[in-house]
This record gives structure tokens, C-alpha cells and sequence, in this order.
């Protein structure tokens, strides 16, 4: 699969060769969603907390005689029924974690990936650096790109010229591509990326190529 290459003036270079397995994988939805909900549920801190009756620090007396006042039966003031009292099947401290095998993880990203490269949503830098951290430097890059909307600014290692110039930009977000997850993903329209960072990417998450290289090391 060839990906369309442009320069910082949004101009097109050239293209790059890019794995198939890793940015032309079918688009799994059912592992790609069962990803997205376990990376939300594991964001869950899971310490709300209510009191129950034996919490609540209130009289345990009868309030009044169970017969023969024309009163509904009432027991004592930590009712849950009452103001004030305890709180009937309310939530308590758990974890929320879930557990996914790493190969599922792995074919979700993918999947991702390659649904944004499909919908024309990956742009391809030749390079992507900057000598200042100036937002208007970003900005025009951006701009020359023709993104209006969300983004995400993937880089092969931390750049902090890069991070700082796109903090004061609303909706673009930026990270080391091995940090890129499901969520965030598709939370933002665009993924932004120079030849780099895609290698990066190859290098990661491309275990058809990995294996290979082990066997030419071997």
C-alpha cells in the first residue's frame, strides 16, 4: 500500500511504501469496540461510595408504636425512605479493570489505523520538525494540510518543539506514536504523522516483519 507523502506547505512529494498488515488490516468492529470500552472502563477510578444503615450515624430508636397511630410502619431515622438516612443499593469502591489479550489490543489498533488510512483521515509528512516552539508555525502546517477539525500530532520520540506549539491549538493533541490507543483514535479526526513516525509504527505493531527479522538474525 502507497501513502501519499507532503511537505510542510501541504504540497505532495512523493508516496511511501507502508505495511499492508498494519495500515491495510480489514476493520474489525467487534474487537475494535470491545478495545474501546476496556480502555474507558479502565479509566474508571471505582471509589464512589454511599452509606448504608449500619454507616449512617442516626437514632436506631422506633420513631413511633407500629400499631394504632394511623401512620405508615417506621423503623428507625436511618431509613433509606427518610432524609438523612442511608442510601438502598447504592454504589461502593470496585474495580472496573478489564482484561484483554494482547493480540486482540494489537488487531484493534490496527483496525483503527487502517479505517482512517480508508477514509483518507492519515496525512504523511516527509518531516515534521521545528526549529521554535511557535504555535502560528503549527498552525500553518495545519492549515496547509487542510485540517479544520480534530487531530492527533504522532511523532517517532518527543519532540518538545512540537508539543509546546501545538498546546494552544483547541482540538489538536500530540504523542509519541507508541502511546497511540483505540480511544483517542477515534476521538479525533486526523492522525498527522511523518515518515518516521509511520516507520515507527511499522516497527511497533507489524509482527509479520518482526518475525522476519528475528529469522534473518537467527
Amino acid at each position: 500500500m502507497d501513502l501519499e507523502v507532503f511537505d510542510l506547505k501541504g504540497e505532495k512529494t512523493g508516496k511511501i511504501k507502508v505495511s499492508d498488515y498494519v495500515f491495510g488490516q480489514a476493520v474489525n468492529e467487534a474487537v475494535v469496540h470491545q478495545a474501546l470500552l476496556r480502555q474507558l472502563a479502565n479509566r474508571r477510578q471505582g471509589t464512589a461510595d454511599t452509606q448504608t444503615r449500619s454507616d449512617v450515624s442516626r437514632s436506631t430508636k422506633k420513631l413511633h408504636a407500629q400499631k394504632h397511630t394511623g401512620r405508615a410502619r417506621r423503623g428507625g431515622a436511618s431509613s433509606p425512605l427518610l432524609k438523612g438516612g442511608a442510601v438502598a443499593f447504592g454504589p461502593h469502591p470496585r474495580s472496573y479493570r478489564q482484561d484483554m489479550p494482547k493480540k486482540m489490543r494489537r488487531l484493534a489498533l490496527r483496525s483503527v489505523l487502517s479505517g482512517k488510512v480508508r477514509d483518507g483521515e492519515v496525512k504523511v509528512l516527509k518531516k515534521l520538525d521545528l526549529k521554535e516552539p511557535k504555535t502560528r508555525l503549527m498552525s500553518d502546517i495545519l492549515d496547509a494540510l487542510g485540517i479544520d477539525n480534530t487531530a492527533i500530532v504522532g511523532v517517532a520520540l518527543g519532540k518538545d518543539n512540537i508539543t509546546m506549539a501545538c498546546s494552544n491549538i483547541p482540538g489538536i493533541k500530540t504523542t509519541m506514536v507508541s502511546m497511540l490507543n483505540v480511544a483517542d483514535l477515534l476521538s479525533y479526526k486526523v492522525l498527522v504523522l511523518d515518515v518516521d513516525a509511520v516507520r515507527r509504527i511499522e516497527e511497533l505493531w507489524d509482527e509479520k516483519r518482526s518475525e522476519k527479522s528475528k529469522e534473518k538474525a537467527g
